[in-house]
């Protein structure tokens, strides 16, 4: 098996921990390369769920060409949620002259879209809320980008929101490239208490 994720990540780490005998981890196509693995091996692969499809598009190329053979998951093991902020931010950073990413600093998939702004050639923060922002990152700038990792509670995009109304007189322009409708419902045993 093996597993596409980041190291050190929880989620990594607990997958890795249930069969540390046959399970690889990858995180790169260089990675897929080092495997020191017959060719004609035959292999699965599973992500790290909180990856967007994104993040895993190369290593998975890498691991086919390879492996012809290789066994895949269920699309859903891919966090959608991930995929969807990570094309959100994409359609918009390219206006934005500061990023502001809600979540926290443990979140894998708030983290990668700090990343992604960066990579993009814009400035991006991640914030747990409101009292984390820095007056000095909103000098200068007209259009802030705020977007939110997959954990956050979407009550702390409004507070801040609300928080840069006190900064300056703003504009809030909604963007959605998708609608998320998928509910967890909490398990039986929780709903008869």
């Amino acid at each position: 098996m093996v597993f596409i994720g980041h190291a050190g990540h929880e989620e990594t780490e607990g997958t890795l921990g249930v069969a540390p005998r046959s399970t690889l981890l990858v995180q790169t196509p260089a990675d897929v390369a080092a495997l020191n693995l017959p060719e004609g091996t035959q292999l699965s692969y599973l992500t790290q769920t909180t990856l967007a499809l994104d993040e895993t598009a190369d290593v998975i190329d890498a691991l086919r060409a390879r492996f012809p053979t290789l066994g895949q998951p269920p699309s859903e093991d891919i966090c959608y949620a991930t995929t969807n902020r990570q094309r959100a931010l994409q359609s918009m950073v390219g206006e934005c002259d500061v990023v502001l990413v809600i979540g926290s600093c443990n979140s894998s998939n708030s983290r990668r879209l700090v990343e992604l702004a960066q990579r993009s050639g814009t400035p991006a923060y991640l914030i747990d809320g409101p009292d984390d922002i820095e007056p000095e990152w909103l000098s200068s700038v007209s259009t802030i980008g705020v977007t939110a990792g997959a954990s956050a509670p979407p009550r702390l995009v409004g507070q801040v929101i609300d928080a840069l109304r006190g900064y300056a007189s703003i504009t809030v322009v909604e963007r959605s490239i998708a609608t998320e409708t998928v509910r967890f419902g909490l398990p039986k045993q929780v709903r008869a208490q």
